[in-house]
């Protein structure tokens, strides 16, 4: 090869070298681009065919080398449903193809990025900065179980959530060994028990088991409280339901520690009307203040407050009651919830640990709505480029597998992975090599002038 073939390979090497600069400039000019994915460059020399020895000069090409699997910082965010991917994976998304009486009409084409950065758009869809659609799978909102193995579009309506009814009272509780009632006397033995022969009727579960308006005054100095929970009926209707421990037997006494749970059934009675409601049932602890019998739950029968009837609720104790000493001589409640909630105005979303989105109503519930898909590949490097950050799958690339062992991380947004230094070292070294190409063919062009010389 002569003068020609070198000036020749020169410029297939200023060629090379600008592609790599053309890469350095694209990798600047998206260093603060959420979750993009640098190019680098790589170089293959071409050569003919030729003897070993006489080995002809060739000329080199320049390759985009994708960093796809290579992590982006991973930076905290104040808007709930911000997402980053820490590991492997990407995000399914779609496209909007048209608007129909104001809906989006979607594309069918899948497509793949890591710009977590969505938000609702007016139709209650996640939409990222470059206007793609995220895909999820929905999860069912009573089992909290995925249905179908499809990705489709995430839409999240704000429409009101209907009130839950209270079917259940969980409850848990210490109930101190000698309780300091109003009526307490150290002096007085069996001053903390409750006094059944004072009473217009035995408040007792084994009589009639309620306490009239009239003794109120006697049976709130002869028990201690035992909390509160507010309840809810079909309606989503508040019904608050006050509770009070009176114990009626003792071992000093020469029977077993047992007590008596009632509840608050009429805040407004008057005379002989009924105020408390005993529960109806006997809660009796052994010497370790254990109960024994053990009493897993008990039904309320027809609990009824202030007029406002909630049905048969059972009241789950599990393993939750005990009868310890306690200096404070009260009932120590470790656990008083319940199962229903008022009807709730949607409030926004968020993403959990487990890569749900999750809706959040006014009345404090919390509600799964759809599991967001992430899809991995075999070979990331063989994906196509789209416009707004995102990936088209190709024969190379292999199928979409739709699982991945990246992890989703709410709040949070996936930074580019180019380095601002590390490009700019490369900037300085794709300069030198393009001014050496240079200088080969301006060289090459003094030696090819020397010939003309020589025809002179």
């Amino acid at each position: 090869m002569g003068v020609f073939g070198a000036m020749q390979t020169a410029i297939t090497g200023l060629r090379a070298q600008a592609t790599a600069l053309g890469h350095i400039s694209n990798n600047i000019a998206n260093s603060q681009t959420v979750g993009y994915k640098r190019s680098d460059t790589t170089f293959s020399d071409l050569v003919p065919g030729s003897p070993a020895r006489q080995q002809a000069l060739g000329v080199v090409q320049a390759f985009s080398r994708p960093t796809n699997t290579v992590q982006g910082d991973i930076t905290k965010s104040e808007v709930r449903t911000f997402m980053g991917i820490n590991g492997d994976g990407y995000f399914i998304v779609g496209t909007r193809e048209d608007t129909v009486d104001g809906l989006p009409v979607f594309s069918d084409e899948d497509l793949y990025t890591r710009r977590g950065d969505f938000e609702l758009d007016r139709n209650g869809y996640l939409v990222n900065g470059a206007g793609y659609y995220l895909k999820g799978l929905a999860v069912n909102a009573t089992t909290g179980n995925v249905t179908g193995n499809v990705p489709d579009f995430i839409q999240v309506t704000n429409d009101f959530l209907p009130a839950s009814e209270t079917t259940q009272i969980e409850y848990a509780a210490n109930l101190a060994a000698t309780p300091k009632t109003s009526s307490y006397d150290p002096a007085v033995p069996n001053s903390e028990l409750l006094t059944a022969g004072s009473y217009a009727v035995d408040p007792r579960a084994a009589g009639v088991g309620v306490v009239q308006a009239t003794d109120n005054t006697l049976f709130l100095s002869e028990s201690i409280a035992g909390g509160a929970v507010t309840g809810f009926d079909a309606l989503g209707a508040s019904v608050d339901v006050q509770f009070r421990w009176a114990k009626i037997d003792s071992v000093a006494s020469g029977g077993s520690d047992t007590w008596n749970l009632f509840y608050l059934s009429d805040s407004a009675a008057t005379g002989a009307a009924t105020q408390w409601t005993n529960v109806g049932q006997d809660y009796t602890f052994n010497a370790q203040g254990v109960l024994n019998p053990s009493l897993p739950s008990v039904t309320i029968t027809g609990l009824t407050v202030n007029g406002t009837a909630l049905g048969n609720i059972p009241l789950i104790h599990g393993a939750g009651m005990s009868q310890f000493a306690d200096s404070s001589g009260s009932a120590t409640i470790t656990d008083i919830d319940q199962n229903g909630s008022s009807a709730g105005e949607f409030s926004g979303i968020s993403v959990s640990e487990e890569g749900r989105i999750i809706a959040s109503y006014t009345n404090g519930r919390v509600v799964e709505v759809s599991e967001v898909s992430l899809a991995s590949f075999l070979a990331d490097g063989f994906l196509e480029k789209a416009d707004g950050n995102a990936f088209r799958q190709t024969i190379e690339s292999g199928n979409a597998i739709l699982s991945s062992q990246g992890k989703l991380v709410g709040a949070a947004l996936e930074a580019s992975n180019t380095d601002i230094a590390d490009e700019f070292s490369k900037l300085i070294v794709t300069q030198q090599a393009y001014a050496a190409n240079t200088r080969v063919i301006s060289t090459g062009e003094e030696m090819l002038q020397e010939v003309l010389n020589m025809l002179r």
